[in-house]
């Protein structure tokens, strides 16, 4: 069954996470993303432990398959004429062109997007920076804990009188990055079949970051006494009793009982009716302390059957090989086994978490690439003969599959 983007022809210049995990949304969905990858490591990410053993080298990083499954590569040296025209003919063919670089890096090699659109007027070209295309920070250099803690969300994240904490995901990276740029693209596609023409989508994961606060910025921007928000006092980050995790006597439980009935709910079900009035009480109250030694006296085991009885959006605090290996993500097919050449067995992945009800993704259609595994097959169908092939290489503008090449992830 083809996927709903089947024939939507994608260059992803990116590398690591954010311009990756957006064109995985687009392979799995049924793009063909074609990774364009220099003539050293390739994206970093492919030496990136933990490995499979049996694939080949630049192909065995558990973390690059999870990222680059679906998608094929081509090794290019865009710093050489031969390699940009390489580049150039892709683009004529293509309906996307994704990079991650800072701004300005591919107009400085003579491809950026100006002298893209010459080539091809319909291209999308989406740039995912740090801090945007424009703007006083725009060179500067970042990694998701800038992006958050330059968009407020590290300092509003963890207790009153504790220290920011940091998210175990990378919340700029994916959700300000990789989201906003499926998004972007997938809106300039469509203006597109109405004008025929691209554009350029860029996105800031500072501003992607900054725009989840959509609430709280609201908040605080027309807050008549300007008071400002800070850590610990936001009622959805821990500072109400009725909606905060609990210590159980094995483990945590998580209790979402933000609207009255669900309060009430899990307070008659406790037995506690005196404690219905005191939902809205803050860390540290009298009430807290209460509520602290009615779930520590239960197990975890014993609060899912209380969730099952009484509902009180009461769950498990579950830890990640749990919530892997749980019944719920088993249902909605979220770990999935990916084909690789040379694994022994299918390597685990997470699988697509859009679920179309006619045009199903699919995120086990092809296996991750070999670094320059493709660029054979990339360059004859653009058009190339076996000895324009044969001269690029011989050159050194284009390679084939990598061969010895070996890398550190923070080499």
């Amino acid at each position: 069954m083809s996927g709903p983007l089947t024939g939507l022809r994608v260059l992803d210049l990116s590398r690591l996470l954010p311009g990756p995990f957006c064109s995985l949304l687009l392979a799995d969905l049924g793009a063909d993303v074609l990774k364009v990858e220099d003539m050293g490591m390739g994206d970093y990410v492919r030496w990136s432990p933990p490995y499979v053993e049996g694939v080949e080298d630049s192909a065995r990083s558990a973390l690059f398959l999870a990222l680059n499954r679906n998608k094929r590569s081509i090794r290019l040296d865009l710093k050489s004429a031969a390699g940009r025209e390489v580049l150039l003919r892709l683009v004529r063919d293509a309906d996307v062109l994704l990079e991650s670089f800072r701004p300005g890096v591919l107009d400085r090699l003579g491809v950026g997007y100006e002298r893209l659109r010459e080539e091809n007027a319909g291209l999308v070209y989406c740039a995912i920076t740090g801090y945007g295309q424009d703007g006083p920070l725009r060179d500067r250099a970042g990694h998701d804990t800038n992006y958050l803690g330059l968009g407020g969300l590290l300092a509003l994240t963890g207790e009153r009188d504790g220290p920011p904490v940091q998210a175990s995901a990378q919340i700029a990276d994916v959700g300000g990055g990789a989201l906003m740029g499926a998004v972007g693209i997938l809106a300039a596609l469509r203006e597109r079949d109405r004008s025929g023409e691209g554009q350029l989508v860029d996105v800031s994961m500072t501003d992607g970051a900054l725009s989840w606060l959509a609430m709280q910025a609201a908040q605080q921007l027309n807050d008549p006494a300007g008071t400002p928000l800070r850590r610990g006092g936001l009622p959805l980050s821990g500072s109400i009793v009725c909606y905060r995790p609990y210590a159980c006597a094995d483990g945590w439980v998580t209790l979402g009982a933000l609207e009255p009935k669900f309060w009430q709910a899990w307070c008659r079900g406790v037995g506690r009716e005196d404690l219905i009035e005191r939902q809205f009480e803050p860390p540290g109250s009298d009430a807290h302390g209460e509520v602290e030694r009615i779930f520590a006296a239960r197990t975890r085991g014993e609060w899912e059957a209380f969730a099952r009885e009484h509902d009180c959006c009461l769950e498990p605090l579950l830890e990640l090989d749990e919530a892997l290996d749980s019944e719920l993500v088993a249902a909605r097919e979220m770990v999935v086994g990916l084909d690789q050449p040379g694994a022994v067995e299918p390597v685990r992945m997470l699988g697509l978490p859009v679920k179309l009800s006619r045009t199903p993704g699919d995120p086990t259609r092809a296996p991750g690439p070999v670094l320059g595994g493709d660029t054979d097959a990339v360059l004859t169908e653009a058009g190339y003969t076996d000895e324009q092939i044969a001269a690029l290489k011989e050159s050194g503008a284009a390679a084939g599959p990598a061969s010895g090449v070996r890398g550190s992830f923070l080499g």
